[in-house]
């Protein structure tokens, strides 16, 4: 009988006022702090969270609060180690959905963020970021001991070994560090 209604578009319940919004875009609840716009009421209160400052959620493992419920059962799983969300290629699974999502594009090739300057393509938007870098010379990290500038946060590290004396690799051979 449900089935049967896929054909012929009879609807046994009417969409909720706020379920009307998805369709018709209305968003009536605006943020004055910083103008978004929300269809949803509870949406709308649990956003200007952010602007009060108020965390209402806290996590139990390790006390880190949260302006939303979704983001704190989404961290919780940093705890349990849940992956619910499992590549249908190689089966590997991810914490969140958006890591699958950019995990995805290893086996589909793509890569949808395009550098202005040489049209050299990045799988991951952060890639691109680090990438503009070599085109804007600029170079955020920068060292408290010695003032040189770094562009990547793993040269910058990489660099702090010099002034830490920190040899994390050791040769299988020797045994020297």
């Amino acid at each position: 009988m449900n089935h049967q209604r896929t054909h012929t578009g009879e609807r046994l319940f009417m969409c909720s006022e706020w379920h009307q919004r998805i369709h018709t875009g209305e968003k009536p609840y605006h943020c004055s702090e910083c103008d978004q716009k929300f269809s949803r009421h509870s949406s709308f209160t649990e956003h200007k969270m952010i602007h009060t400052g108020v965390k209402p959620y806290q996590c139990t493992e390790c006390d880190k609060y949260f302006y939303q419920k979704a983001n704190l059962a989404k961290h919780q799983r940093i705890h349990t180690g849940e992956k619910p969300f499992r590549c249908s290629e190689c089966d590997k699974g991810f914490s969140e959905i958006s890591s699958l999502y950019k995990h995805m594009r290893i086996h589909t090739g793509e890569k949808p963020y395009p550098c202005p300057e040489c049209k050299k393509y990045f799988r991951i938007k952060t890639d691109l970021t680090r990438h503009q870098r070599i085109h804007t010379e600029q170079k955020p990290f920068r060292c408290l001991e010695c003032n040189k500038s770094f562009s990547s946060i793993s040269n910058f590290s990489q660099h702090q070994r010099i002034h830490t004396g920190e040899k994390p690799f050791q040769c299988p051979e020797c045994n020297k560090f």
